[in-house]
């Protein structure tokens, strides 16, 4: 199990390892009761899901502050929040509107210690209510467009906002299509556990005709 995360470049502490291995246990006891992931994907929990979300920490160790959208079984978000556990430092907020995994979610965060709250509201309600942050991130969630509308708000108060998401090999049409309303930086990077998937980063993120930052 640790040979995916030290093949990433994570070298966490044993305690870290710990917290880890206590949410993975939680996550396939809730997994039998309630829909956290594709029933396919379960059995491989530590590669397709523990560690593919954990890449996400890797290529932004600086963000101290994420929110989560649509966190559903914890990718990446309640990883992102184990990680930074292991700095002592750095907050995720878990955005999770359906109350059953809001419910699973503040469970794995008790029992893991993890540095993160749930909010159980829709998407457009915390854009009103969590004011800012460093980082978005989000797994399995919409298309691309759909997740640059919900970014938003929070890209036009910080300018330095970045987003990390997690995307299939339909990728390239999702950014096609998104380059007709959005101006946007990107960087594609590779995934490192599946060979069709990238994560996509993206900043100084606006609507076409709307004034980049410091406009006049």
């Amino acid at each position: 199990m640790t040979k995916t995360l030290s093949d990433l470049g994570l070298n966490v502490s044993r305690e870290t390892l710990g917290k880890l291995e206590r949410f993975a246990s939680l996550f396939q006891k809730w997994a039998r009761a309630i829909n956290l992931v594709a029933p396919s994907t379960k059995e491989s929990l530590w590669e397709r899901h523990i560690a593919d979300s954990a890449q996400i920490f890797k290529l932004a160790p600086e963000s101290k502050h994420w929110i989560d959208l649509g966190s559903g079984g914890g990718f990446p978000g309640v990883i992102t929040a184990i990680l930074l556990s292991d700095q002592g430092d750095g907050w995720v907020d878990l955005v999770e509107s359906n109350h059953k995994k809001a419910g699973f979610l503040r469970v794995a965060l008790n029992e893991t210690g993890a540095r993160a709250a749930v909010h159980p509201i829709r998407i457009e309600e915390a854009q009103k209510k969590l004011v800012n942050c460093d980082a978005i991130s989000a797994r399995a969630l919409a298309d691309l467009d759909q997740l640059l509308v919900f970014a938003a708000p929070w890209a036009e108060r910080n300018p330095s906002l970045r987003c990390y998401f997690h995307k299939g090999r339909d990728y390239l049409g999702e950014i096609d299509k998104a380059r007709g309303r959005w101006h946007f930086d990107l960087v594609i990077h590779q995934s490192a556990i599946e060979a069709d998937s990238v994560i996509l980063e993206l900043a100084n993120i606006r609507r076409i005709g709307q004034p980049a930052s410091g406009a006049e």
